[in-house]
């Protein structure tokens, strides 16, 4: 039996949308640092390009988790479907693991950025089981 949706307010599509750019913009991320284009390569020091390539391959994995499920969750939202929430958790494991190692090594760099992206998807996942409880996704 399929149950009844209820409408979302305006502010759901606003921070579904802002969602999407985000995560689009880790995929674009993720995307120039596996491909090491000329673009991600000239957003760095060398020093820092370095550490990069440095890094466990498992960062890498858990950089390309995060990011492409976080956009399925993205969509998922859009769709107003409830299993966007299972996606956001496993991004969610993913940033935690990625981040926590950045910051466990002490990685400080970019440590707003760093604290912004663990934020931001501890938010996703609270905002879709938000959704899901005022009848917003199912």
């Amino acid at each position: 039996m399929a149950s009844k949706l209820s409408k979302p307010p305006i502010w759901y599509w606003i921070v579904s949308v802002i969602a999407l750019i985000w995560n689009g913009l880790g995929v674009d991320g993720y995307l120039g640092q596996a491909y090491n284009t000329e673009r991600y390569r000239s957003s760095f020091t060398k020093e820092q390009l370095e550490i990069a390539a440095s890094l466990p391959s498992w960062m890498m994995g858990a950089f390309a988790i995060a990011v492409f499920s976080a956009v399925i969750g993205v969509i998922g939202l859009l769709l107003r479907k409830k299993w966007a929430i299972l996606f956001f958790i496993i991004s969610l494991i993913a940033v935690i693991a990625q981040m926590g190692y950045t910051l466990i090594k002490e990685y400080y760099d970019h440590i707003g950025m760093t604290i912004s992206i663990i934020v931001f998807a501890i938010f996703l996942v609270w905002f879709s089981q938000k959704s899901k409880s005022k009848g917003w996704i199912s």
